[in-house]
C-alpha cells in the first residue's frame, strides 16, 4: 500500500521537477561510489600501480628529464626497484614539496619519495620506511666569496632555503640572519648567483650536484646535521609500509641499491 502511494505521488510530480530528482539521485550515487572507491582497495593492491608523490626539482634525487619529460633520479630509481620486487608499476605525481604531505593525506598518491628527512614532526603525521639515505645540511656560497667560512659567519646575511625543508627549519632557528624561502632549491642558487642572497643552506648531496653542474658555488664549513631520508606513507597504510621496507631490504642485500647509488653520485661514501 505504501509503495502504491509513493508511486502515485511520483506520477503527480511535473516532468521537469522529476528530471531534477533523478539527476540528484544519480549525483548522490556517483558521490557515494567515488567515496567508497577512494577508501577501497588501493591501486597497488588491485592493479599493481603505486602512485608516488615527488617534488621533481631536487637533483640528483628527483628531477624531470629534459629528454623524456619524465621524472628521473636516485629516488626515482630506488622506488622503481621497490616496485619491481612486488611487480608494481610506479606512477609519479609531481607535487611542490611544501604541499607534499597534505597531498599524501588527501590520497592523491600512496607514498612520498622526495629526499624527505625523517623528523619527529613529520613522524607525528606520516609513517616512514627504514632510512634509505644519509645526508646533512651544508652552507654554500659564491665561488668568489672569502668572508663566509662557516655557519657562524651567516649573521647579518641573507640566506636562501627551500620551502618546507629541514634546511629552512635550521636556518630559521639561527639568530641574526634573514631567511628567504624558495619553491625549489635551484631558484635559491640562481638568486645567489645574481647577488640577491649571500648563501644557501641545503642538503649536502643536492648542493654538490648543483656545484658539479654549474660550478658557480662552493661549500664552506662542516656538515651541520645528520639526516636520514625515508619513504613516507599514511599512518593507516601499515601493509604498504611493510612491503616497502621488505623491498628496501631485498634491493640492499642484492646489490641493486649500490648500483643505483653509483649511477647518481660521484661523492665518496666518507663525505656523507
Amino acid at each position: 500500500m505504501l509503495g502504491y502511494r509513493i508511486l502515485s505521488i511520483l506520477r503527480d510530480i511535473p516532468g521537469t521537477i522529476m528530471k531534477k530528482i533523478y539527476c540528484f539521485i544519480l549525483m548522490a550515487a556517483c558521490f557515494l561510489y567515488g567515496c567508497a572507491g577512494e577508501k577501497g582497495t588501493p591501486l597497488w593492491e588491485e592493479k599493481g600501480i603505486l602512485r608516488v608523490g615527488t617534488d621533481a626539482t631536487y637533483p640528483p634525487f628527483e628531477l624531470v628529464s629534459t629528454n623524456s619529460g619524465r621524472p628521473e633520479g636516485f629516488d626515482v630509481d630506488i622506488i622503481s626497484a621497490v616496485c619491481r620486487v612486488h611487480d608494481w608499476q610506479p606512477e609519479f605525481i609531481i607535487t611542490p614539496f611544501d604541499g607534499i604531505i597534505p597531498g599524501l593525506k588527501s590520497r592523491k598518491y600512496d607514498c612520498i619519495v622526495s629526499a624527505m628527512t625523517i623528523t619527529p614532526q613529520r613522524e607525528a603525521i606520516v609513517s616512514f620506511s627504514q632510512p634509505y639515505y644519509l645526508a646533512g645540511q651544508i652552507v654554500a656560497v659564491p665561488l668568489e666569496d672569502s668572508v663566509i667560512m662557516s655557519v657562524d659567519d651567516l649573521r647579518g646575511r641573507n640566506v636562501g632555503v627551500q620551502l618546507g625543508t629541514t634546511g629552512e627549519r635550521m636556518a630559521k632557528s639561527l639568530k641574526g640572519l634573514s631567511v628567504f624561502s624558495f619553491d625549489n632549491i635551484g631558484a635559491a642558487f640562481i638568486d645567489m648567483e645574481n647577488g640577491h642572497i649571500d648563501a644557501v643552506l641545503n642538503d649536502f648531496p643536492t648542493t654538490m650536484e648543483y656545484i658539479r653542474r654549474q660550478g658557480k658555488a662552493k661549500t664552506v664549513g662542516d656538515l651541520l646535521s645528520t639526516e636520514h631520508y625515508g619513504i613516507a606513507v599514511r599512518k593507516d597504510d601499515t601493509v604498504l609500509l611493510s612491503k616497502i621496507d621488505s623491498a628496501l631490504t631485498i634491493i640492499t642485500e642484492s646489490g641493486e641499491y649500490d648500483r643505483i647509488y653509483r649511477r647518481w653520485f660521484s661523492i665518496p661514501d666518507s663525505a656523507e
